[in-house]
Order: structure tokens, then C-alpha cells, then sequence
């Protein structure tokens, strides 16, 4: 399908907000791809690389600057989290060649690429466990962890479990790498390095600008063999990484959520870690929840640190499953787009892909529906979709994965009243303002517990971000008069130190 050229010329046609000039500096936004599902190049049922690769123009007219992939190593899981061999790719998603040049596609149109790595576990297949389950004269045997001195028994993973059931029927057995090991260390260093520079020549073109690091934690899984592993085992790779390119970002998705991952970005090395409050708070549409989440989780990172903001991920229900209303889920994007931090859209959000959690006796299949084929075309034939799992999960026909012809790309692409064209608004609007786009964020008070109003600021520009959080209409007084202000988007204005919203509205102003 030829999108792109259309698709720009019926956005510029419905923009109703002013623009910066082009000059304006740019954030970032990040596209989350469950690679797999998201566009199969070969006719297999499988999204691949060469898939992604083809889809670039959509995600560039998007306004995507960054991707996020999952793990890519060879695996039996579908998620691909748990390796065989943490050097190979899925033959299913594509061969190392695919890989980088994919990479170097994604770095000439100027945007950045991201790996999900964790290589704290490995199955039965792994050489480590191969070698070493047995054998006391092993090289390998302080690589994975054992529960006998013996080396018969290697360790549990996650909750006490030794195997996940695969949601095709086969099992996987699979056990904890022993992150205190030096060895295992440098062979991380060496394998993370690897991907920053592939053909090492220090040029990047064909290497990642950073990493997603699943799961990290100082105390792996309350395992007393693996603590302090912040300052033993993360602090030192990221910091060798580091050395090879100053550049680098990671992010880690911190287990602990009390602290708002503060405790990872002042000591495990990472530089960004994901903003699991605001999203509740987002979803929640509650003032005070809202300004208590924003002001801990924008307003106190350390510098040059930050989150990611999203609404959703490949672990949790969609948003448009939970809350079928589309101004709300207008309005829960516009937040997540503007205020502040990274965005993350999760691919498929755009268009309100639907899909919760199943219950199909205990398999990774119970994740299947969060994580179902990108919905290029109206129904789930044709070219490019990516259903790997419909013939094999017995629930394809449940309301997780029915059909809805409205929750397409080729449905949407031509309306302006559609979720996908308002993610598109959304984003040419945080783009056009320096402090929407890289500005810093504060409350900003009114008197009114339905509308969240909050300030982004770059230097000498301010943008004021009123919403309406509620389906009446609702009035709001701030304590200064801003009936100068220019209005950036939306219909709404000030009469001096008031404004009225329509249900769910969202208004959006550059202070004079």
C-alpha cells in the first residue's frame, strides 16, 4: 500500500494548530515493534526484519524518531526471550545480513534503533548449559546458577519455575545465568558490544543507539547469589559500553516502581527507565493521581537522565480494550505525547488495537492477544499480516481477536475523526514547539479537579497544556490573565484568567 505520499497531504490538509519553523529542535519519540507481529515481507505468516524495513515510510510519516525491537536471538519462545544462543538471529525473523541492513536503513533516514536484550536466562539449548549441566571440569560452569554442588540441578528462573509451556504445547527448560561471574561479564560486554559496532570501524551506522535491558533488578529474583548486581554487573557493562559510544542510551525496566526507578538511574548505569506510574495515572484520568505521578516522575530525574511515558507495552492490556471511548483515548495519547519524557507508542496503539490477557492454561499463548498481528487491512487476510498464531491458539475467535474493520490502518488513513490521524496531529504538534519538545514540565495550578493543566518549558518559550478530563463540559481559573496567548491547538480560549473545555478537550497554548 502506497501511504505515504497521500497520507501527508490529508494531514497538512487538517492541521488546527500554528507550527515553529523547521528549525525547531526535535524529542524523540519511540515505536515499541513486537516484531513478529507487526508485517511479514515473505509470505510465512511471520513479521521479520525485512518486514520492518519495508514499513519504514510508515512510521517515518508517523513521526516516529526511534524503534524498539524485541529480542531478535535464536529462541523457542515466540517472544524470543529466553535464547539458545545469544549470538544467532531467528531464522523465522531473518539472517544477521537482514539485521544490519535493516539498521543502517533505519540511521540513513535519521532515526535511531533500539535492542530488548536480557541475557540473564538460557534453556537447555544454550552452549552453557549444554556443556556444564553434569560437568564439574566445564568451562562454562559458573556461567548459569546450579542447586546442587553437583551441577546436576540448574537453577529455577522467575517464581520458582524450571520451564515455560509454550503456547504451541512444547515446553523450555530454562535456568539463571550466575551474574557474579567475571566471565560472564566480559562475554556480556563482548556480546552488547557486538551490536554497538558490528563491523567495528567506530562509525555506528550499523549498530544500535541503545538498549532495552528486560528485567534488570540489583537482586535478580530475590536469588541470594545475585545481589549488589547494579554496582557488580550493570554500572560496569554500561559503563564499557559507554567508552565504545558516548552516545548510547539504555533503558531499563525497573521491577521496583516505589522509588520511580530512581534508585537505577543513580546506580545501575542506565540512563532512562520507563514511567510505570504516569501511566497508571494517565489511564486513571485522575486529577490528583496525574499531578502526583508527573511531579515525581518529570520533575526530580537527574540530569541528562529521563523516562519513558507510555500508555501501553507487550506485558499489559490495550488501552482501547479497557476504555472503548476514542476521546479518551485521544486524550490519554495527548498526554502521553506532550508532557514530557520520552513517548513510547506500543505498535498497533495508533489505530486502538484491541487485545487483554488470556487464560489459557498457563502458557506464554496468555499474552498472544496483547501482542496479535499490526492490522493493515480490514480483516486478517492479505498481504503483509503478520497471524503466526492463528492456527494454532484454539481462542482465535474469542473477543480478544475478533475482527473490527474500523481497528485498520486502511480504515483510518483517509479519516481525520480516527485515532491514527490524531497520533499524527499529536506528534507534528510536540514537534513544532521547542518546549513541547524538549522542554521541562511543571503543574500548573487552576481550580478545578477535571481539568490538569500543566506548563513545558524551553528557555524563553512556555506552553500551557490544558485537558478536560471529564465527559462534561467544565471552567477553569487560573491566577494570571492569559487572553494573549496564542493558541497552538485547539478550539478553546482564555477570557483573561479562565477557559471553558468541552468534554474531554484539549487545549493547548504559547504564553506571551
Amino acid at each position: 500500500m502506497k501511504f505515504t505520499i497521500f497520507t501527508s497531504l490529508l494531514f497538512l490538509s487538517t492541521m488546527s494548530f500554528a507550527q515553529k519553523n523547521t528549525t525547531s529542535p526535535k524529542g524523540e519519540v519511540m515505536y515499541h515493534v513486537f516484531q513478529r507481529s507487526f508485517y511479514d515481507s515473505d509470505g510465512n505468516t511471520h513479521g521479520d526484519l525485512n518486514g520492518l524495513k519495508q514499513k519504514l515510510p510508515y512510521l517515518q510519516d508517523l513521526g516516529v524518531t526511534s524503534i524498539l525491537l524485541l529480542p531478535l536471538y535464536d529462541a523457542d519462545c515466540y517472544h524470543n526471550y529466553f535464547a539458545n544462543d545469544f549470538e544467532k538471529i531467528d531464522p523465522s525473523l531473518g539472517t544477521m545480513n537482514e539485521y544490519l541492513s535493516l539498521v543502517k536503513e533505519i540511521h540513513k533516514r535519521g532515526m535511531k534503533v533500539y535492542m530488548d536484550m536480557e541475557t540473564q536466562y538460557v534453556t537447555e539449548k544454550h552452549l552453557w548449559w549444554k556443556d556444564a549441566v553434569g560437568n564439574l571440569n566445564s568451562k562454562y560452569s559458573d556461567y548459569i546458577l546450579f542447586d546442587d554442588s553437583a551441577h546436576k540441578i540448574p537453577a529455577t528462573i522467575i517464581y520458582d519455575l524450571r520451564q515455560l509451556n509454550n503456547y504451541n504445547g512444547t515446553s523450555i527448560k530454562i535456568t539463571t545465568v550466575n551474574l557474579r561471574s567475571k566471565k560472564v561479564l566480559d562475554y556480556n560486554k563482548k556480546l552488547f558490544s557486538y551490536f554497538v559496532d558490528p563491523n567495528k570501524d567506530g562509525k555506528f551506522d550499523d549498530g544500535v543507539d541503545g538498549f532495552r535491558l528486560d528485567h534488570a533488578m540489583d537482586h535478580l529474583d530475590g536469588k541470594p547469589a545475585l545481589t549488589n548486581l547494579f554496582v557488580d554487573f550493570w554500572t560496569p557493562l554500561m559503563t564499557y559500553l559507554k567508552k565504545q559510544n558516548p552516545k548510547l542510551k539504555t533503558v531499563a525496566e525497573q521491577a521496583d516502581w516505589k522509588d520511580y526507578g530512581y534508585s537505577y538511574l543513580a546506580n545501575a548505569g542506565v540512563d532512562r527507565v520507563f514511567g510505570f506510574g504516569l501511566q497508571q495515572a494517565i489511564v486513571s484520568f485522575d486529577k490528583q493521581n496525574l499531578i502526583r505521578n508527573a511531579d515525581s516522575i518529570l520533575s526530580k530525574p537527574p540530569k541528562d537522565k529521563g523516562q519513558f511515558i507510555f500508555i501501553e507495552n507487550h506485558d499489559i492490556d490495550r488501552f482501547a480494550s479497557i476504555e472503548p471511548n476514542m476521546d479518551k483515548q485521544k486524550i490519554a495519547a495527548s498526554l502521553m505525547l506532550l508532557i514530557g519524557g520520552i513517548p513510547s507508542i506500543y505498535y498497533g496503539q495508533e489505530i486502538g488495537m484491541l487485545g487483554k490477557n488470556g487464560n489459557w492454561g498457563g502458557t506464554d499463548g496468555n499474552d498472544i492477544p496483547r501482542r496479535t498481528a499490526f492490522k493493515w487491512n480490514k480483516s486478517y487476510e492479505g498481504k503483509g499480516m503478520a497471524t503466526w498464531y492463528r492456527n494454532v491458539v484454539a481462542a482465535w475467535n474469542n473477543d480478544n481477536l475478533k475482527v473490527n474493520d474500523d481497528i485498520s490502518l486502511v480504515a483510518q488513513i483517509d479519516d481525520k475523526n480516527f485515532l491514527f490521524n490524531y497520533y499524527k496531529k499529536m506528534i507534528q504538534l510536540k514537534q513544532s514547539n521547542p518546549a513541547l519538545a524538549i522542554g521541562s514540565y511543571s503543574n500548573m495550578l487552576n481550580n478545578n479537579n477535571k481539568v490538569y493543566s500543566f506548563l513545558r518549558t524551553h528557555k524563553n518559550t512556555k506552553v500551557l497544556v490544558a485537558v478536560n478530563l471529564s465527559n462534561d463540559l467544565q471552567t477553569a481559573t487560573f491566577e494570571n490573565d492569559y487572553s494573549k496567548s496564542s493558541s497552538l491547538y485547539g478550539k478553546a480560549s482564555f477570557k483573561k484568567n479562565e477557559i471553558e473545555l468541552s468534554p474531554y478537550q484539549l487545549a493547548v497554548f504559547e504564553l506571551k
